[in-house]
């Protein structure tokens, strides 16, 4: 049964969502911006795992830090919340700004790992567009809020086919990215625009590593991925017809299934 759970740090929430009875098989997913854990529903229903998915700093039911936003925050979120429940190794996806994440928790714990799930993701700082891309955005959601972010969004998250047959798949991403308020988007956006490169931490990589990216994903093509695949050791490319961006969500049942093939290997 699905659960939605509240940790008190200091003076912040911590917020996940979590199923499965306790064991020594965990799987955590972290999940994409500008969106929450509950992006994740269709995943958390994994025969002999418990799976856990926490809302990433200042997204969903989770209150930021103070200070300066970093993407390490969410690592040492997750990792907070990994002690609290006495949980060791676990396996770790992450998808878009999930990835980012679960690369810095690479880089602070990799001892905690089992293997990663890296979806729709890349290793690359954001290049100089990039970060004026971010600029803008930010600019966006001062004058629009959530919503402005959506409009923006929407036709870079998923993919042509999901516009196209998957009106209920666009109305949700839509649900999810308005559920946030303004200040934690734009705390999100602050960290992914000064977010590191880790394309030279990837050789780093020791566990088994499943790359995931959809065929029509516009903001991380199949390319990325494939370097991804490339540099880590011990890495297996997925990649899924019909989805873009949001692949969890767009083909549910071509991700569920790459994940669930390859996670015998390691368990």
């Amino acid at each position: 049964m699905l659960r939605t759970e509240r940790l008190t740090i200091g003076s912040r929430t911590l917020a996940w969502r979590e199923t499965g009875a306790p064991s020594s098989h965990v799987l955590v997913w972290l999940h994409a911006f500008p969106l929450s854990s509950e992006m994740w529903t269709a995943q958390m229903d994994v025969p002999g795992w418990r799976t856990i998915a926490p809302d990433l700093a200042g997204l969903g039911g989770s209150s930021d830090h103070d200070g300066a936003p970093d993407i390490a925050d969410f690592a040492r979120d997750t990792l907070a919340l990994l002690d609290h429940l006495g949980v060791g190794k676990v396996v770790l996806g992450g998808l878009s700004m999930g990835g980012y994440a679960a690369f810095a928790f690479h880089q602070i714990a990799a001892d905690r790992l089992r293997g990663l799930i890296l979806a729709d993701t890349r290793s690359a700082a954001d290049s100089p567009a990039g970060r004026v891309a971010r600029e803008t955005m930010l600019g966006l959601i001062e004058a629009k809020g959530a919503s402005g972010v959506a409009d923006e969004m929407m036709p870079k998250l998923v993919g042509s086919t999901t516009h196209r047959t998957r009106p209920d798949v666009v109305a949700q991403v839509r649900q999810l990215i308005e559920a946030n308020s303004a200040n934690g988007i734009s705390r999100a956006v602050r960290r992914l625009r000064d977010r590191p490169d880790r394309t030279p931490e990837l050789s780093t990589i020791s566990v088994p590593t499943l790359v995931v990216v959809g065929a029509e994903d516009a903001l991380t093509p199949v390319d990325d991925s494939r370097s991804l695949a490339t540099a880590i050791r011990q890495a297996t490319l997925t990649v899924l017809p019909g989805a873009g961006h949001l692949s969890n969500l767009e083909t549910p049942d071509g991700f569920n299934g790459a994940v669930r093939s390859w996670l015998p290997a390691i368990a």
